[in-house]
């Protein structure tokens, strides 16, 4: 009988924290360094027999089973790297290991350079007198100088750097301090340096600090980090980031430690110059120094990690300020906001903002209008509209950015209601007051309502009040006319527009094209005319498109021309309207070329999806016409399928989308209609909306019935 005996093992192994772990194990603590994978432990049993077990001779039966060793072998090898041009942001920077007994150098300094302390000057408030006078003055050069010699003290060091440091205006510190360099009355200190800087710091001078800068170095006047955090500040505010790592790098070659101010700017200039690996690496070797992040670098991490819409570096932020303790301030909370808004986590937002009122914290109007974005891009009015309701019962501030922001909100959504009760509380407003961009969204409603008389009440109290019309909102009106059939009052705004400086884009052009799609005769001919005072070849082309002996060559190549000449947003509407007016006229080959054309230049991506299960086309971005053509052109193809007997999956269907929009006119309606007229298979269903379905056996009967009836 065999003997048994069992003993416990216990595995451990410890992987490296790396961007591919944390895809496997998610993010983890921020005081953790590495991530340990424990195998609990296990049993094994053994047999011993009498027989030696035979050989396993089945070499590829042992591949199959890897080792423990092959099993963990670096995660690396085998997960996919990202493209070159979409690299995947680190929420957390690759650990790695300390030796204690030899632990990395500090890489800044922990407390803050104390600035050198006053002695108590009796003469100070003549000097500030003295200084308040200068300030204030508006002398010549010439005449500064002589205001100069009747300074009330003598200009002692004290007295010298008191009227320094209180002077205002950066071109009077920088000529009083020239003045000081001329008088060579006694050396000048960093102190002096730092002071002038700081000055010429509010002013945005970057260049003159430089100078100064070199200056200290040619004489042999310490740079302290004083010094180097003004010069680093201010390339900040000047946009200048190359500048302010060049000083920061020439700091650490001084043997010179950051103070924590520094190194927080610095966290921000590296975002700025979008170097992520940087900020993360500096991050971590500043913790490893034993430095507390205060809030401005958290806010930095937080707009790094926002811009990328990456949320799991976002929650990284959120947890590393949660251990630490670090209560966030408003301009980080404003941050973490607009972070979540691009990471589209509306929910997670609107959590984050109760946490901020909650804690005592009263939102700004920066605060509320992030939050308002958020609940527009995602679509929640209720919640929008809830938002705006607290904002009058708890008085929090807003400005007209924020009202504006509600109003495009309300626009997008087809809230007209409260759009216009919004509007009438502009008028209201001591605070806020109505611009250009507050007409341009109520004229967008009405455009989209097709509203007429309200929409051209708007437009001529703007003239009254002297609001200029901007290119937007000519746009909306020359789309509510076109709906309302009112061309003469399009055309009439389509010329004051011009003759007050609007200048067409491809946008209003592209409206301009929608109205003659579904106009007829001398309706048709007048928007004609105004799209050509805007964009004569696009009407050539309109012309060009009715010509039966226009080749398809020509067509082709003209279209092609013009793509090339429209801006990226508009191509496909171009394509749209050009379809629909082709079927407008009759010319329904005409627009089978165009979507073909389209399809190549690459306006319809995704038109068609495929699955071993179901065929898909996709028009929700197409007009009425393109869809139509798009249905006829598919079903060609489904035909010639059934006919050459190939394989057609299970379940085929055509998406014309919901439309959240209050006003949308639906593509649903005029696809249902056009499915019927062409007695195809397809029946709307019941579960999706928008969706229209046919199982592989109703297409290949109908095709069927067609070549019967046909023959």
């Amino acid at each position: 009988m065999a003997a048994k005996f069992s003993t416990g093992l216990d595995i451990h192994c410890s992987i490296p924290y790396t961007s591919d772990t944390k895809l496997l194990y998610g993010s983890s603590s921020s005081s953790t360094k590495s991530s340990r994978l424990s195998i609990k432990r296990f049993t094994v049993l053994c047999n011993s027999t009498s027989k030696s077990p035979k050989p396993n001779l089945d070499l590829d039966s042992s591949r199959k089973k890897p080792s423990l060793s092959e099993q963990l072998k670096p995660l690396s090898n085998t997960i996919l790297d990202d493209p070159p041009n979409q690299a995947r942001i680190l929420s957390k920077p690759k650990s790695t290991w300390v030796n204690p007994t030899r632990p990395k150098p500090s890489v800044l300094s922990l407390q803050r350079q104390k600035r050198s302390s006053y002695s108590y000057n009796p003469q100070i408030r003549d000097l500030k007198n003295f200084a308040r006078r200068l300030s204030e003055s508006h002398f010549s050069d010439d005449a500064f100088l002589a205001v100069l010699e009747d300074i009330p003290h003598p200009p002692t060091r004290d007295n010298a750097l008191l009227v320094l440091n209180s002077l205002r205006p950066w071109q009077k510190t920088l000529f009083f301090f020239n003045w000081i360099k001329t008088r060579n009355l006694f050396p000048l200190e960093t102190i002096f340096y730092n002071v002038a800087m700081k000055s010429l710091r509010f002013g945005r001078q970057f260049h003159q600090i430089e100078e100064l800068a070199f200056e200290m170095i040619d004489s042999g006047v310490e740079l302290d980090n004083i010094t180097y955090s003004t010069i680093i500040t201010c390339a900040k505010r000047c946009n200048l980031f190359d500048k302010a790592v060049e000083w920061f790098e020439r700091m650490y070659k001084t043997g010179l430690m950051p103070d924590e101010v520094t190194y927080s700017a610095v966290l921000d200039v590296y975002a700025q110059l979008g170097k992520v690996e940087e900020v993360m690496s500096l991050y971590e070797r500043g913790r490893a120094s034993g430095w507390t992040p205060d809030p401005v670098a958290f806010a930095v991490l937080a707009k790094v990690f926002g811009a990328a819409g990456d949320y799991d570096g976002i929650r990284f932020v959120l947890q590393e300020m949660k251990a630490l303790e670090v209560q966030p301030n408003l301009v980080v909370y404003n941050t973490l906001l607009e972070a979540m808004g691009k990471a589209g986590k509306p929910g997670l937002a609107r959590s984050l903002f109760e946490e901020m009122v909650d804690s005592g914290l009263t939102p700004d109007a920066k605060t509320l209008t992030a939050l308002i974005k958020i609940y527009g891009k995602a679509r929640w009015a209720r919640d929008a509209l809830d938002l705006w309701e607290r904002m009058k019962s708890n008085g929090w501030p807003m400005d007209f950015i924020l009202y504006n922001t509600l109003l495009s909100m309300c626009a997008d959504l087809g809230l007209e209601e409260e759009a216009e009760t919004l509007f009438h509380d502009m008028r209201r407003s001591e605070n806020c007051r109505l611009d250009s961009w507050s007409y341009t969204a109520m004229l967008n409603i009405y455009g989209s309502v097709g509203n007429a008389e309200k929409a051209m009440a708007l437009f001529e109290e703007m003239s009254k009040v002297g609001i200029e019309l901007n290119v937007m909102g000519c746009t909306c009106l020359v789309q509510c006319f076109g709906r309302a059939q009112r061309i003469d009052d399009l055309v009439k705004v389509f010329e004051v527009s011009v003759q007050r400086g609007v200048k067409p884009d491809d946008r209003l052009c592209g409206c301009l094209l929608s109205v003659v799609s579904y106009c007829k005769g001398d309706d048709a001919d007048k928007v004609l005319a105004c799209l050509q005072q805007a964009n004569p070849r696009l009407v050539t082309f309109v012309k060009m498109l009715e010509d039966e002996s226009t080749s398809y060559d020509i067509v082709k190549e003209e279209f092609r021309s013009i793509l090339t000449n429209t801006s990226d947003d508009a191509r496909r509407p171009f394509c749209n309207c050009l379809i629909d007016i082709c079927r407008k006229r009759n010319r329904a080959e005409r627009a089978h070329e165009l979507l073909y054309l389209g399809t190549v230049y690459g306006l319809y991506p995704g038109l068609h999806t495929k699955t071993p299960e179901e065929w898909r086309l996709n028009v929700r971005a197409l007009s009425v016409g393109a869809a139509q053509t798009a249905f006829e052109e598919w079903m060609r193809t489904l035909a010639k399928i059934v006919q050459s007997e190939e394989p057609l999956p299970e379940v085929l269907s055509a998406n014309t989308g919901a439309g959240t929009h209050k006003f949308s006119q639906g593509l649903a309606n005029a696809f249902a209609s056009h499915v019927e007229k062409f007695a195809a298979p397809f029946k709307q269903s019941e579960e999706k909306a928008g969706f229209f379905i046919a199982t592989r056996e109703d297409v290949v009967s109908w095709v069927h019935s067609k070549a019967a009836a046909n023959a």
